[in-house]
């Protein structure tokens, strides 16, 4: 179980790390935000990287269970249940704390493709795609391996849009197109 120290860096880490850019954010602002030492920082963490994987690890978990239930409570069938990833995206695009993704931040952040951080991200994004290959292959499509592959380019490019628009509006579009692409390949 984490204790209180690592919880309070875990979630300040998260929290700054999200709005401001990883790189953004020091050592010594982390401590200062979450109130923990620099003995009990790295008596959890070996130094800042491995804190940026533990957080973007939670974050994958709990991202994915919001998108799950949000799903769910969007859409009662399963037929329903791939486009409404879409009506679930636009819900989150129009908070006020929306900054795109921060799999796709870390990936701009930390480019080199070997990080423990950028292959996590990447890991994260391989869960969705097999989440909405999960989503399709319950819908009855046949085609769900590449289906979810396109819909995850809709997602991503969605979420980007969304930043530079500054509105939900993105993700509408983006489940129009993949309705289109349900109707071709059905």
């Amino acid at each position: 179980m984490a204790t209180r120290a690592k919880q309070r860096l875990l979630a300040t880490a998260e929290e700054l790390f999200y709005a401001e850019g990883i790189r953004a954010v020091g050592v010594d602002r982390l401590l200062q935000e979450s109130g923990v030492g620099r003995a009990s920082f790295y008596r959890h963490f070996a130094g800042k990287d491995e804190l940026v994987v533990a957080v973007l690890e939670e974050r994958d978990r709990r991202w994915l269970q919001w998108l799950k239930e949000s799903v769910e409570a969007k859409a009662d069938t399963p037929a329903d249940r791939p486009l409404a990833v879409f009506d679930a995206l636009s819900e989150r695009f129009a908070g006020q704390d929306f900054r795109g993704c921060a799999f796709i931040n870390t990936m701009v952040e930390v480019a080199d493709p070997a990080s423990a951080a950028h292959r996590v991200a990447d890991q994260h994004k391989r869960h969705v795609i097999d989440y909405l290959a999960e989503l399709l292959t319950a819908a009855g499509r046949s085609d769900a391996p590449d289906l979810a592959s396109a819909f995850a380019l809709l997602v991503d490019g969605a979420i980007v849009t969304s930043v530079r628009e500054a509105t939900p509006a993105a993700a509408d579009r983006a489940r129009e197109i993949a309705r289109r692409l349900l109707d071709v390949n059905a």
